[in-house]
């Protein structure tokens, strides 16, 4: 099977690539670190001016009508620059689901926004248990009138604290099986009752923990159908894990090109490390697992671009992204030796991603 890119889609990669060689080097990716919004406002509208977030909109929301895989390119060159922004939970959290589920008014309304940068979207799915199973779904929603009131704590929201909307994921009936009586809310991050405390991380990545009081959500704010939420909740957890493993391997392509060039650059013994037939071996199974990683996610992306997911790819894939990933920043920061460890070495910020990204 060919996964290799169309010319579109290589003209795509080579821009972003460009972009972000240029906006997003390691000391911003540093500097983001320690800043309160964990994103830079002026790349961001950047991007919006180059249509990254309205990639897979039609023309109609603001958007270039491409596809999945323009939308995976964007991810792998974001994960091999370890962008800190908060395109992942607006782009492929929140606006994927209103594209499939929203009705023509909510589409109408909030995508075009997306589209054009001005707002930030999150998703509120986990709670104290921090899965994704429909059973720890804990967060109340009761009718009154003509709205909704939405009771409980939401945590590891990623970039609440700066969102304009969420999708929160709420229980509005308790049924036999714990999948029904699930709905998604689009919930105005404004609205009373809400409060929003970032959680400290090791990878700096601006987790949120939400907490709901009675806050009050009109009946047309529901994404897709009452009670059927979980079906949104699913589509979300397959895509996103898609793109995740996308960002991944970026990463992961990153930390060996990095590390293969340190090792010709790096003497040992009046000669590149990289001469040393240990170094070789390392080198070799590193990029042997990034390109089997690369097949993976090329195809569970295709699966999901022709309308044909596959289940089991996606699993196969999320697997094989978080061994990867994990083994390649390892070996690669042994290969760099103790400074691998250290700050001054880019190498290990991807490290300190693999842990943010394994969950």
């Amino acid at each position: 099977m060919d996964f290799d890119l169309s010319e579109d889609q290589k003209i795509l990669q080579t821009s972003v690539r460009e972009f972000l060689d240029k906006e997003c080097p390691k000391d911003k990716v540093r500097e983001l670190e320690e800043d309160e919004r964990g994103y830079d406002t002026e790349m961001w509208k950047k991007m919006a001016e180059l249509e990254w977030m309205g990639v897979v909109f039609p023309e109609e929301y603001g958007g270039t009508e491409g596809d999945f895989i323009d939308l995976m390119i964007l991810a792998e060159e974001m994960g091999r620059y370890i962008l800190p922004s908060p395109f992942f939970s607006t782009v492929v959290l929140s606006s994927l689901p209103i594209l499939k589920y929203g009705n023509g008014e909510q589409k109408e309304k909030f995508l075009p926004k997306i589209a054009n940068g001005g707002e930030i979207w999150t998703l509120a799915l986990m709670e104290s248990s921090a899965t994704y199973e429909a059973s720890d779904v804990k967060l109340r929603a009761t009718p009154e009138g003509e709205a909704y009131l939405l009771e409980g704590t939401k945590l590891f929201v990623p970039y609440a604290h700066v969102a304009d909307h969420l999708l929160v994921v709420a229980r509005t009936s308790e049924e036999e099986k714990p999948e029904d009586g699930i709905t998604v809310f689009i919930v105005d991050e404004k609205s009373p009752g809400i409060k929003v405390e970032v959680i400290p991380t090791v990878s700096h990545d601006k987790q949120c923990e939400v907490r709901f009081d009675r806050v009050k959500v009109p009946r047309g704010n529901v994404l897709g159908e009452v009670g059927r939420g979980f079906d949104v909740v699913n589509f979300i957890i397959q895509t996103g894990a898609v793109l995740k493993c996308a960002e991944m391997l970026g990463g992961a392509q990153a930390v060996l090109e990095m590390t293969n060039d340190y090792a010709k650059e790096r003497v040992q013994f009046e000669r590149p490390i990289g001469s040393f037939q240990a170094i070789q071996h390392k080198l070799a199974d590193m990029f042997t697992d990034v390109e089997g990683l690369r097949y993976l996610v090329y195809e569970a992306a295709w699966r999901i671009n022709i309308g044909s997911p596959s289940n089991l790819l996606i699993s196969m894939a999320k697997a094989k992204a978080n061994e990867v990933y994990q083994r390649t920043c390892i070996e690669g920061i042994r290969i760099h030796g103790a400074i691998g460890f250290t700050r001054e070495e880019d190498i290990g910020l991807y490290y300190l991603r693999t842990k943010a990204a394994e969950f």
